[in-house]
This record gives structure tokens, sequence and C-alpha cells, in this order.
């Protein structure tokens, strides 16, 4: 018999998006993260390629705004999902590693451009979200 108490130390559950085939698929064979991000806005794979080719290119304002893009589309599909504003939004998940690079970009782009509150608190809702996705973006 279970305790109805396991629930509750248990957390949330885990949150899954889901795949979008034909937005991955535009990406894996080629297509710019522009016109990816411009026919799949919900997409938020093509926004962090988006904000990470810009920060590599050294334009931290850019990269930022397509990062807090993806960011925000990710938060408007992980609610549809289940999510309640926390629990684990697990890497190993392909479909999530879109909103997660996005985060993790946000919070790289914040602290470029001084905002250095928001790029902790991103880092922080990135590390309580998913400890091995922590590690594979921040750690590299």
């Amino acid at each position: 018999m279970t305790c109805p108490m396991d629930n509750l130390l248990a957390g949330p559950p885990p949150t899954y998006l889901p795949d979008l085939p034909e937005a991955r698929e535009a990406l894996e064979t080629g297509a710019k993260a522009a016109d990816v991000a411009a026919r799949f806005p919900a997409h938020p794979v093509a926004w962090a390629v988006l904000a990470e080719e810009y920060f590599a290119q050294g334009h931290a304002v850019t990269s930022y705004a397509f990062a807090r893009t993806g960011y925000h589309r990710g938060l408007d599909q992980l609610r549809r999902n289940g999510w309640k504003g926390h629990g684990p939004i697990p890497w190993e998940h392909e479909p999530n590693r879109g909103f997660l690079r996005c985060l993790y970009a946000l919070a790289r782009a914040a602290q470029a451009i001084g905002e250095k509150d928001e790029a902790e608190r991103c880092l922080q809702f990135l590390r309580d979200s998913t400890e091995t996705g922590f590690d594979a973006l921040v750690k590299g």
C-alpha cells in the first residue's frame, strides 16, 4: 500500500515536450535556423541555434533576444504539457533540449550584457530542471 505522503515527497513528475518532427528534420537537413524559426516559431531548438550563432559572432544583445523568444515559447509548451512552474525537465528527452539550450543561452547572453541577476536565475533554473543538462551545457 502506498502512503499518500510518498507522492508529496517525490515532487512533481518530469515534463516531456512533444517532438516537432517537421521542424527537427528541417534543421537536421541544413535549413537555416532563421527559416525554421519563421516557419515553426514554437520550435525552441531553432531559437537556441540562432542564439548560439549570434553569441559566437559577438552579438550578445541579438543572442539575448533570440534566447528569450525561445525561452518563452518553451515555457508555453511546458505549461501545455503539465508543467506547474517547477519540476524536472529531463535533458535525456531530446525535445526538451531546445528549451534547455535557450535557457542556457539566455543566461550566457544576460551575463554578457551585464544582467547578472537574470543570468544567475537562469542558471539556477537550469540546474533545478536537469543536473545532466546543466553539466552538458555549462560544464561542456
